[in-house]
């Protein structure tokens, strides 16, 4: 939990700060502690046996590239490049996300951003599953392992607010 805490403060929210006040919401924050730890564990910036980089785990042909190209996402994402001191070119990103933790959060949230859809309440576990394939896209999700991964995201959650 304490890592869950730390993520939540020297990423989540200073991303969020990089962004739009509409972007920051608690269903914003879940879903991101909820994909962190599905991809990484929050323990991995780079894909084990895989090209991905990042908590988030972001591609540079697959995420990166998609959040620097949708309509909904580019002007944006070449703000949060300027802030963050990086080029707003994939393989630029692609290389900080390993490094830039806030860049990483701020770059998960775009790419929930290019979802139409509007995020799972809190609580709506399989809504929030569904809305990771969407996103996400993974190429062997394990659905196995997210209740108890979201479940984790949600208590901290719930911590943060008592804290």
């Amino acid at each position: 939990m304490a890592e869950l805490k730390r993520i939540l403060a020297d990423a989540v929210e200073p991303a969020l700060g990089l962004l739009p006040r509409q972007m920051d919401s608690d269903r914003a924050r879940l879903m991101l502690l909820a994909i962190g730890l599905q991809e990484s564990r929050f323990q991995h910036r780079r894909q084990i046996g895989g090209p991905a980089r990042g908590f988030w785990q972001f591609e540079r042909d697959g995420g990166v590239q998609g959040v620097l190209r949708h309509q909904a996402t580019s002007r944006l994402a070449r703000t949060v490049c300027s802030r963050r001191g990086v080029a707003p070119a994939p393989d630029a990103v692609y290389r900080r996300l390993e490094y830039d933790d806030v860049l990483a959060a701020a770059f998960a949230r775009l790419l929930l951003w290019t979802d139409p859809q509007p995020l799972p309440a809190l609580g709506d576990v399989a809504a929030a599953w569904q809305y990771y394939l969407r996103t996400w896209r993974p190429g062997r999700p394990h659905r196995e392992t997210w209740d108890g991964l979201y479940s984790q995201a949600l208590e901290a959650m719930a911590q943060h607010e008592r804290d």
